[in-house]
């Protein structure tokens, strides 16, 4: 029991002084293969608004948008266009508010909100995230999923469960 607690304590304080202080930040992989910002966006939805002042869209309803291999679920999601300088105007952001769901391959995070940079290749959920992935679950305040790398980090009081051994024979076989 002894040498346990000395364990304990000894990965600890090895875990404490290698984080950086006051940071409370993880990074992890998302997504099993990783996305194509470029490729077509489709979106499905119960009801459109089209703002021609501002050149946005608010969609609204079971809202569904699909861009390759990555899905991500809301009840609004409001579409910013930019024109750029020679005329062509593309999405700039996409702006999802109320149970907004993200799945890249077998990986899943729920938030309140996420905001989705086109160009970045980049999202930004915030408000009670919940990363869940076949190693575990993780939750915190803020992920950023940078799509094109297939990393996600994660900040704002980041909490999971480690199992320290899982049952013999539990994820030895490969899905794929």
């Amino acid at each position: 029991m002894t040498y346990l607690r000395s364990l304990l304590i000894c990965l600890l304080s090895t875990l404490w002084f290698t984080a950086p202080v006051g940071a409370q930040n993880a990074a992890v992989a998302f997504g099993s293969v990783k996305a194509d910002p470029s490729q077509p966006v489709e979106v499905t939805s119960d009801a459109l608004a089209v703002n021609q002042a501002d050149g946005s869209a608010e969609f609204t309803g079971n809202v569904l948008i699909i861009q390759g291999v990555m899905r991500l679920s809301a009840d609004r999601v409001l579409v910013v266009y930019k024109t750029d300088a020679d005329g062509k105007r593309g999405i700039e952001l996409l702006e999802a508010i109320g149970n907004v769901i993200l799945v890249s391959g077998p990986d899943a995070a729920e938030a309140q909100r996420a905001e989705y940079s086109i160009d970045q290749g980049t999202i930004v959920m915030s408000g009670n995230v919940l990363l869940n992935q076949a190693a575990g679950t993780l939750t915190s305040q803020r992920m950023v999923v940078n799509l094109t790398t297939g990393t996600a980090s994660m900040a704002g009081r980041v909490k999971t469960i480690l199992n320290p051994s899982s049952p013999s024979g539990a994820n030895s076989g490969d899905s794929n």
